[in-house]
């Protein structure tokens, strides 16, 4: 009964961590997912969070250590590989980072947000056909997200398709206008244009 009622107070911390963490307050999320480790050392959802607080708080080494251990004692946290695939990509260890992405789509495929990360680090990688085909499969499951438009924007660029890169920077803008990246790539493309 004890352990019953530990895992029902487990799964109301997690939650409320949760709570903390989408106002943006990782680092009371953290004392809290602390607490459910000390209860609980191999609670994977608590260490999924860990990774993605810390990630939240630029403390990557940290992320990568939780998102690691999250790895290690669950080799299906997706959470665990896409966080170990981001941070990867972030150093351009390319081939780390799609095989890590690769195995955060298995477990959840069809997620817009692996397929996109997954897409841009194939393409930076080299396999371009087929980063900009995982893109264009990101784009089709979330059609309005800004960073999709504007990765697939700059692999078009790269490959010097113009007219594409540009009408996707501006379906970009048209969705966020206020966003610094899509304006950067909104520049940039005309400025490419000019010097044609």
């Amino acid at each position: 009964m004890g352990q019953h009622v530990s895992q029902e107070r487990i799964i109301q911390m997690l939650e409320q961590a949760e709570q903390l963490k989408l106002s943006g307050l990782y680092a009371e999320a953290l004392q809290i997912l602390d607490e459910v480790l000390i209860i609980d050392p191999d609670n994977v959802a608590a260490y999924e969070e860990v990774a993605d607080n810390e990630l939240s708080l630029e403390k990557y080494d940290r992320a990568e250590k939780a998102a690691m251990q999250a790895v290690e004692l669950d080799n299906m946290s997706y959470t665990g590989h896409y966080i170990l695939g981001f941070l990867r990509s972030q150093k351009e260890q390319w081939k780390d980072a799609i095989t890590h992405f690769r195995s955060a789509n298995k477990v959840k495929g069809n997620n817009a947000e692996i397929l996109r990360c997954l897409g841009w680090t194939l393409f930076n990688a080299g396999q371009r056909a087929q980063g900009i085909v995982t893109l264009e499969r990101s784009l089709n499951l979330d059609q309005h997200n800004p960073l999709t438009l504007c990765d697939l924007g700059v692999a078009y660029l790269h490959l010097q398709n113009f007219a594409k890169a540009k009408a996707l920077f501006h379906r970009a803008l048209d969705v966020d206008p206020s966003n610094p990246r899509v304006i950067e790539c909104v520049e940039a493309v005309e400025r490419m244009v000019i010097r044609k």
